[in-house]
């Protein structure tokens, strides 16, 4: 069980180390000309500006610097709400709970970084809690519409009476107690739940904070999955219309998006996680497969006699017995005690011992009732052949 664990651990580690490379490669080639682009273009205009207004190049950077200092604090060019009054101070909060984390808005003071250390502790923990309650019973529920709706179908055969209660003691609804869906419908519904309520929140959010459809189903993903990154913010301008509603339905909103998204993460990792046993159980069947073929072939080029191995309608038979019983059960540097060894091949050396016994005799023997009535006869391989020529004594006697 360790060693199958340690397995599945470093082939998900393998696994998100090549996702994550690829992934680097593909954001370097798609957003580094970009970058390169607007750093030609800043530096163009920075090399105007302090030529038109004869100013030094290092004091102009020491100016754009504090004002970075200045923008972290929350400070902007265009009018906003202030960050820490009452609403913006809730809306921090519900972005450190539910680990979304903007970063607009962080605390500057001691006493505020100690306190977020402590107040985020309780807050993650207590959300995520509520986050994986929330997949329970929304697996509870959909349980419960796919067997109200199974039970619908068995009623509309015949199969259950249209009276029958869920506790009637019928075959059908005793199998019906256990049920479960399976955990690709529940990825499917979360899958079009997470869409439908980026949809509706994209159209919300389109209008009022005037980003185009495509930027609000990214800031959505990005709210709902609790990535973050901060560089658009729902509910940052200090007056909207409705604002009061708009506020409401944007907590709304983020509130069922981040439930629906984690949960579908809890799901796609259980089908990950299915994905890697397959995969490790088909490396270890190919491994096992060839242990075994070099194991047979050891067994039969040891002990079998010369006119044994011209039978292949016994031996297709045992090889047939063995590889079942012990196909996937050992590693290739596992040992094989005895007891192992002779309860996998006990056709394999029955009859092993019986070809031995005749090969010693010179001839398949015959048991005539003289050896039978002596009481001599029985057994195999050593056993047997000590048994005969007793049998064959006691005869000429």
């Amino acid at each position: 069980r360790l060693n199958a664990d340690n397995a599945r651990f470093l082939l998900l580690a393998v696994l998100i180390v090549l996702y994550m490379l690829c992934g680097a490669a593909v954001f370097s080639a798609i957003e580094l000309p970009t970058e390169r682009e607007a750093k030609e273009r800043w530096e163009e205009r920075l090399e105007n500006f302090t030529r038109r207004h004869n100013l030094s190049r290092a004091e102009l950077r020491h100016f754009l610097r504090e004002y970075e200092e200045a923008s972290v604090a929350g400070i902007r060019v265009d009018d906003i709400r202030p960050r820490w009054d009452f609403t913006g101070a809730f809306y921090f909060v519900g972005t450190v709970v539910s680990t979304i984390g903007f970063g607009m808005t962080t605390p500057a003071t001691v006493g505020g970084k100690i306190f977020l250390i402590f107040y985020g502790l309780i807050g993650c923990a207590g959300t995520i809690l509520f986050f994986n309650l929330f997949l329970e019973r929304l697996i509870t529920v959909i349980a419960y519409v796919m067997k109200s709706c199974h039970e619908r179908q068995l009623r509309r055969k015949g199969v259950l009476p249209h009276n029958s209660r869920r506790g009637s003691g019928t075959s059908e609804v005793d199998s019906l107690a256990g049920w479960k869906p399976s955990v690709y419908y529940v990825m499917l519904i979360l899958c079009v739940a997470s869409l439908i309520i980026s949809c509706c929140a994209s159209a919300m959010y389109t209008p009022i904070e005037g980003w185009s459809y495509f930027d609000s189903l990214y800031f959505c993903f990005v709210a709902f999955s609790t990535i973050g990154f901060g560089d658009l913010v729902s509910s940052q301008n200090i007056r909207y219309e409705s604002q009061g509603l708009y506020r409401f339905g944007n907590f709304v909103f983020i509130l069922m998006g981040v439930c629906c998204i984690y949960s579908l993460f809890n799901v796609i990792s259980i089908v990950i996680k299915q994905s890697i046993n397959w995969i490790l159980k088909k490396l270890a069947c190919k491994c096992c497969h060839r242990c075994q073929r070099r194991l047979f072939r050891s067994r039969r080029n040891v002990v079998m006699p010369g006119n044994v191995r011209s039978r292949r309608n016994i031996s297709i038979e045992t090889d047939a017995v063995n590889e079942s019983d012990t196909d996937g059960r050992r590693l290739s540097g596992e040992m094989i005690s005895m007891k192992d060894f002779l309860a996998s091949n006990k056709v394999s050396l029955a009859i092993m011992q019986k070809q031995l016994s005749e090969t010693a005799n010179g001839y398949p023997r015959q048991m005539s009732s003289n050896s039978k009535q002596n009481g001599f006869s029985g057994g195999v391989g050593a056993l047997a052949i000590m048994n005969n020529r007793l049998a064959e004594t006691s005869v000429h006697r």
